[in-house]
């Protein structure tokens, strides 16, 4: 007899939120790793899947297994392909420990493999880009561990300057008036794992574009399970859903006793008429017929032409 196959496995989840693209692969106890390539960041790398090698950063929430053992990898392979010199954003606790794990694959090795380690204190920020910061927000979970927000910083004319002409605008400006104020616009937000708290209902996830979240227990007798775990249950949801203003909140961290199908009814459930803006990084059938709607609306003409007019004999 012929033996059947291995399972097919590491098939990364992927949506497109436009301008976004969230990809990885989410399991509890297993993997944790969500890319947002127009960010060049990743948020986690329990493992390292090949596209996550093009992100530069990487936002570490916590060093459990499932969620860090893809690093020292990553940092390795972005060197081996030239890609640059890995950077992981990590809370301040983390930094020695990380920094000692990669000096023991220099015995390993015999090469020392470039690396960059950054603690960040809770609430502090670390520029991306010109314009563009990732915040570490702390959270509870059984490790220390941060959340992320990436945060883009615009220039705005106050309130009271506007509907004045640019001649007099100008005209302030040269006088010493301070007529801009810069406004910070949550984009992505990425929980990490942990329990329900006030640090969640922050301005930054509240009003982030797209909100990242784990949510590890849905059935209904594991409340302890998650209280004892420090993790989401899918009932502490009803709250974050309707106090998250984004239009798109991205659910990971399911582990793998949980059946889809029986996560996207409890998720149902407790988001309510807000079901449409709730996704499952995993549910790859359910978000491929979401992906070929959206290539099919693409494709389609605004404001088709009207065809040829027929006639019948």
């Amino acid at each position: 007899m012929v033996p059947k196959p291995p399972p097919r496995e590491g098939q990364l989840g992927f949506l497109f939120i436009p301008p976004f693209r969230v990809q990885g692969v989410s399991v509890a106890g297993e993997e944790a790793v969500v890319h947002i390539p127009e960010l060049d960041l990743a948020f986690d790398i329990g493992l390292c899947p090949r596209p996550v090698l093009t992100a530069g950063t990487v936002c570490l929430s916590h060093a459990h297994m499932d969620h860090v053992a893809g690093l020292p990898y990553w940092f390795s392979q972005r060197n081996f392909q030239k890609l640059g010199t890995g950077r992981v954003l990590c809370h301040p606790r983390l930094v020695k420990p990380l920094e000692a794990m990669m000096a023991t694959w220099v015995d390993l090795e015999r090469q020392r493999t470039p690396h960059e380690i950054i603690g960040l204190e809770p609430g502090q920020d670390f520029q991306l880009r010109p314009n563009m910061f990732v915040r570490g927000i702390e959270v509870s979970h059984s490790a220390p561990s941060l959340a992320f927000v990436v945060l883009e910083r615009r220039s705005k004319l106050r309130e009271e300057f506007l509907g004045l002409p640019q001649d007099r605008l100008r005209e302030l400006k040269m006088e010493g008036t301070e007529i801009t104020r810069t406004a910070e616009i949550p984009l992505v937000a990425y929980t990490g794992d942990t329990e329900m708290g006030p640090f969640l209902l922050r301005d930054e996830f509240v009003n982030a574009r797209i909100v990242v979240t784990e949510c590890t227990f849905f059935d209904p007798e594991h409340r302890d399970r998650a209280r004892v775990g420090k993790h989401i249950h899918v009932e502490d949801l009803r709250q974050l859903i309707r106090a998250w203003n984004a239009p798109d909140i991205v659910v990971v961290h399911v582990s793998r006793r949980t059946n889809m199908s029986y996560a996207r009814e409890r998720l149902a459930e407790a988001a309510g008429e807000h079901v449409g803006r709730i996704h499952l990084l995993m549910d790859h059938r359910t978000n491929r017929q979401r992906y070929e709607r959206q290539a099919a609306e693409t494709e389609r003409p605004a404001n088709p032409e009207p065809g040829p007019a027929t006639s019948s004999s």
